[in-house]
């Protein structure tokens, strides 16, 4: 390791001679993680401003020209200043916390006082909030560089938006990137970025990364706080990391998790939140660990004799061989009560959304719509967002109608932990989707019904229905070359566990391969 004297002559030298804004002075960026990064910046292979520089590039190659991914909504005009404040103090005093120059692709629902926060809509083109996210303030807190806000689905719902369009998959640009994080879950894949951030009301975290070969933690409904997040259900809705690896997902928790006074659901968490999310990883981490496999679809619309479902049970399979290979015992064919209502229950949730979003909207004196609906008014959203949201106009919590919902809710929610208890389980696996991801309709963005099968094979509510943590990882590809997400779900609060199984799992088993669409560019970046 160098000396802090030799660090600051380096990184001095390399801002002076203006090689920092080389992308990565020999450093590979693609598939980089935040301690490789890290670990460079402190060699002086390696500065902020070309780390950032490397993403921009990248970015400006790939996302709307080449395979055409429209990933990133909004790029931080200060991106490269910030950079070059934080390698002055690398090289004053050392890394300034677990996130130094960690660049952070953010979902566009997430209020940022610096970059307009659109939520994919044309309607909020313009709007800056006056106030950061939690979230945000904790990863700046902790060294993070906001570089981009990335596309998601108008209003956190597909992959599509009167904003800027339509998202694609990284892996297979005719295809949908699932959604709504689509943005981020596309950019983390492409290398955008290092890590990144999605919300997840109904499964917008772990759909995304299912289906780019990625990492995404739906962390239980109390850990992390909401506050500055444009809401859809309040009791299902979080936000959690979309990275490249398990140990990033991790670091991101770590500096995310905990109490927040703005959001009083998080007290819950207090002397939850260990010291690090990190610590525990191991590769042998699923050694003794009892893992109950759910094999009955979720999403009574997949066709058990399909090819696609073929095609990702023959994943599943082989998820249930590794998990033995590496030392868990596998209880086969879990069966949960009730577990075919799970989607249907979810979707009769029409109650909370109108509340939910003006209460928010009327936090902002300068939001340009302080209503719902008034924004389905001005017959801008797409239709298929437009035809989905006004049915929750006039509906509330105290309509009859929610109470039935709570009851059902919470029935699911003792149906699983009984399951987990019958059977002595320590998580559930089961693969995010059953079946791979679909084409995008030629009429995404007109038509309120598309074609396009969106979502087929959802096995994605559980997580939310019940409140408890689920955690996707790489499940290898399937022949046609597309992404296939394996997901641990777990008790509440046990994020640390699903952790420690995804990363026994990721190191033992190497899935995770980037796209095609976009290779490194010249110069290794």
């Amino acid at each position: 390791m160098l000396t802090l004297h030799c660090r600051v002559a380096l990184v001095l030298l390399t801002l002076a001679s203006g090689t920092g804004q080389l992308a990565a002075q020999g450093f590979e960026v693609e598939e980089a993680t935040i301690a490789d990064v890290h670990a460079a910046f402190l060699s002086g292979e390696l500065t902020c401003v070309g780390l950032v520089q490397a993403y921009l590039d990248r970015i400006e190659a790939y996302d709307k020209q080449g395979p055409l991914l429209n990933a990133v909504a909004t790029l931080n005009p200060r991106a490269l200043d910030e950079a070059a404040r934080l390698d002055e103090a690398l090289a004053a005093g050392g890394l300034t916390g677990p996130l130094h120059c960690i660049p952070v692709l953010l979902k566009d629902q997430v209020e940022t006082s610096d970059m307009r926060t659109t939520y994919g809509s044309a309607l909020f083109a313009d709007f800056v909030p006056e106030r950061d996210a939690t979230i945000v303030t904790r990863m700046k807190d902790a060294g993070a560089i906001i570089h981009a806000k990335t596309n998601m689905g108008e209003f956190a719902s597909r992959y599509v938006g009167s904003g800027f369009g339509v998202i694609r998959n990284a892996y297979d640009p005719l295809r949908n990137p699932s959604g709504s994080s689509g943005g981020t879950s596309v950019g983390v894949a492409a290398n955008f970025g290092m890590v990144g951030i999605g919300e997840d009301t109904g499964g917008s975290i772990r759909g995304p990364a299912a289906v780019a070969s990625l990492v995404g933690l739906r962390p239980t409904l109390e850990l992390v706080s909401r506050f500055g997040l444009m809401p859809a259900n309040p009791t299902t809705d979080t936000q959690g990391p979309i990275t490249r690896t398990v140990t990033d997902a991790a670091v991101l928790l770590s500096a995310i998790a905990g109490y927040d006074p703005n959001d009083p659901v998080t007290a819950r968490a207090a002397g939850r939140v260990p010291e690090s999310y990190e610590g525990g990883l191991g590769s042998d981490g699923l050694e003794g660990a009892r893992i109950g496999v759910i094999r009955e679809p979720m999403d009574e619309s997949v066709d058990p004799d399909s090819e696609g479902f073929r095609q990702v049970r023959s994943r599943v399979d082989a998820a249930v061989a590794d998990l033995r290979r590496l030392g868990a015992e596998v209880v086969d064919g879990v069966a949960v009560a009730g577990i075919e209502t799970v989607n249907p229950v979810f979707g009769s949730n029409v109650y909370e959304t109108e509340e939910a979003t003006d209460a928010y909207l009327s936090e902002h004196a300068n939001a340009p719509f302080k209503t719902l609906r008034s924004i389905l008014l001005t017959g801008r959203v797409t239709p298929w967002r437009a035809a989905g949201m006004g049915g929750l106009l006039g509906k509330s919590t105290s309509d009859t109608g929610y109470g039935a919902y709570l009851q059902a809710r919470d029935r699911i929610r003792r149906d699983v932990l009984v399951a987990m208890a019958d059977h002595d389980l320590d998580a559930l696996l089961y693969a995010t989707f059953d079946h791979p991801v679909t084409l995008i309709a030629e009429d995404a963005e007109t038509n309120p019904a598309p074609a396009d099968q969106y979502g087929l094979g959802d096995n994605r509510l559980l997580s939310p229905i019940t409140g408890f943590p689920a955690l996707t990882v790489p499940g290898g590809f399937t022949a046609d070359g597309l992404p296939v997400g394996i997901e641990f779900l777990g008790r509440p609060f046990t994020e640390a566990m699903l952790l420690r199984f995804g990363y026994a799992f990721e190191q033992g088993t190497g899935y995770r391969r980037p796209p095609e669409s976009a290779p490194p560019l010249d110069g290794g970046r």
